[in-house]
């Protein structure tokens, strides 16, 4: 769904979407499981910076859930998580921040996103929100003992008799000073 200005400063636009699976791609990050639910409201605000420049603004408040698939950092194997989270952001056309020289911004200039092209795409803007509201690290379970670095079997599932950890070469010189040897 595309949000435009030119839309947005005739009227605010309320969403409620359901979309599918496959409307958004969360790249290998996450895998989203049944349909994603967002409504909210997309309007323009008109920041006004002197008599003569009037920004238009987009700010987009809403909310989304569903459920998503990501792998476990330790053997990959796909984890649920039941997502469902509010957002209140606030897009500026691209580059009317911008100065001749560098310049320190506020904390509240963090939270500022930027269009192009006269307005955004929801979906990029829910796919991101998404990403920023899941785990930065899933296990699938505390004590997940991870994929064999040798044969790459998953340890949860069966032992495998790879020994832990073949010798690196390039190492071999420490190990002479560890025992004392001189080469």
């Amino acid at each position: 769904m595309r949000l435009t200005v030119v839309e947005l400063e005739r009227e605010a636009i309320d969403f409620s979407l359901e979309l599918p699976e496959g409307t958004i791609d969360f790249g290998e990050e996450a895998l989203l499981v049944g349909s994603f639910q967002t409504k909210g409201r997309a309007e323009v605000l008109h920041e006004h910076r002197s008599p003569t420049e009037i920004v238009a603004d987009i700010w987009l408040r809403g909310q989304f859930s569903g459920v998503f698939e990501v792998p476990c950092a330790r053997c990959v194997e796909p984890v649920r998580h039941a997502l469902a989270s509010e957002f209140d952001l606030l897009f500026r056309p691209l580059g009317v921040d911008e100065a001749g020289a560098e310049r320190a911004i506020s904390a509240e200039e963090t939270e500022i996103g930027y269009y192009e092209k006269g307005g955004l795409q929801l979906e990029d803007v829910l796919r991101e929100q998404v990403l920023l509201a899941l785990p930065a690290r899933t296990l699938c379970q505390p004590d997940c003992k991870g994929l064999c670095p040798v044969c790459g079997q998953n340890r949860n599932e069966q032992n495998c008799h790879c020994s832990e950890r073949p010798t690196d070469p390039r190492w071999s010189a420490l190990s002479k000073l560890e025992s004392g040897k001189d080469s």
